[in-house]
């Protein structure tokens, strides 16, 4: 029998050429089986039309015209922050499932009007938290669900690494709003702790901008409270001469350099799991620090969370699965990272019960 290769080809648009949109382009030429594959690219500068041009994609200055022209199966969206929402609203509008890039808006508001608008049409929405689709954070979460460390206690995370010089070139990324490591990376880090561990209760922060003395912080350290009692902290920096980042130790974005060194450290009452490596500690029988640890190795199977992404978006666009990083998720991910600006400046925070916002301990 002849395979229904219109089944099995997804047709994606890729709206915003600019780095992670090029991630994606790319990701989607590989042609691989089930996620998909890339029928234009809509994004105004004449940068993205060359590119486009040198993969032979069909270019579109303005993606509501690319929209009605190609009709696309999905949209993944990879524009500026403060176009997720509009952008995303157009797709809805017009019937197009969408995998918006994180943060999946610049406000909770705009967030939860693109919540709002696929609870009222049907049409579904992924929001790019690549790292949950990654084998090794699954089976972290896997093993922490089945009790590997008892009750979480507290969880460590380092996200201290080099940005160069010509990252900053571009002006957003030097501005309040969009630029900073807070918004950039660190929300990747508060996605993952809420997947592995939980909701989060409350938090306190400090942040500096003094290495490079930008209008957006360089620097931050941040405390969470999270429902179930346990404490988390997070280093982060971007401005440091250091491999501690899950970006350069898991091997995820092939153009950096990889490092095998550990970033996250996950503890409870039973044991301790690190990651990337998910190597782990735990007692055989009697317990306490005069006994000896058992030392042990999660098994995880090595495989691109991004290609793994879009076939998971695929099945989300055939109805086959509900996403995996819904609006609504997303939108608690975001209040949780604008907080961390909003307790620096005015002290601890603590969370409704509905995780959408923060009020003044």
């Amino acid at each position: 029998m002849t395979p229904d290769n219109t089944k099995m080809d997804a047709r994606l648009a890729v709206i915003g050429a600019g780095a992670i949109g090029h991630l994606h382009v790319d990701v989607l030429m590989k042609g691989e089986p089930g996620a998909g594959r890339v029928v234009a690219v809509a994004d105004p500068t004449e940068a993205a039309r060359a590119f486009a041009a040198e993969r032979g994609i069909p270019w579109f200055a303005d993606h509501i015209a690319m929209l009605d022209e190609v009709r696309p199966d999905g949209a993944v969206i990879a524009t500026p922050n403060a176009t997720h929402a509009p952008v995303a609203l157009a797709c809805i509008a017009r019937g197009v499932a969408v995998l918006v890039e994180k943060p999946i808006a610049e406000t909770v508001e705009a967030a939860r009007a693109i919540a709002e608008a696929s609870r009222r049409t049907g049409v579904p929405v992924l929001v790019g938290h690549h790292r949950r689709h990654n084998p090794v954070i699954r089976a972290a979460k896997a093993a922490i669900a089945d009790g590997l460390i008892g009750t979480p206690t507290i969880a460590s995370v380092v996200a201290t690494f080099l940005k160069p010089d010509s990252y900053f070139t571009v002006d957003w990324r030097r501005q309040k709003g969009e630029g900073g490591p807070i918004l950039i990376n660190l929300i990747h880090e508060i996605d993952l702790l809420r997947f592995l561990l939980g909701e989060i209760d409350g938090l306190q922060a400090m942040r500096s901008n003094a290495v490079r003395g930008f209008a957006v912080e360089d620097t931050a350290a941040v405390l969470l409270r999270l429902r179930n009692g346990a404490l988390a902290t997070l280093s982060l920096s971007d401005a440091t001469a250091s491999p501690r980042n899950w970006d350069l130790a898991s091997g995820e974005i092939p153009t950096m350099a990889r490092h095998p060194v550990e970033t996250h450290f996950l503890s409870g009452t039973g044991g301790s799991l690190a990651l990337p490596s998910l190597e782990y500690w735990t007692y055989g029988g009697e317990r306490g620090w005069h006994v000896p640890m058992t030392r042990g190795r999660l098994s995880g199977e090595t495989a691109d969370p991004y290609v793994n992404q879009f076939r998971h978006f695929v099945r989300v666009i055939r109805g086959e699965e509900e996403p995996i990083v819904g609006a609504d998720d997303a939108t608690r991910t975001l209040a949780a990272t604008l907080a961390v600006h909003q307790a620096a400046d005015e002290g601890p925070l603590i969370f409704a019960e509905d995780g959408f916002s923060a009020r003044r301990l």
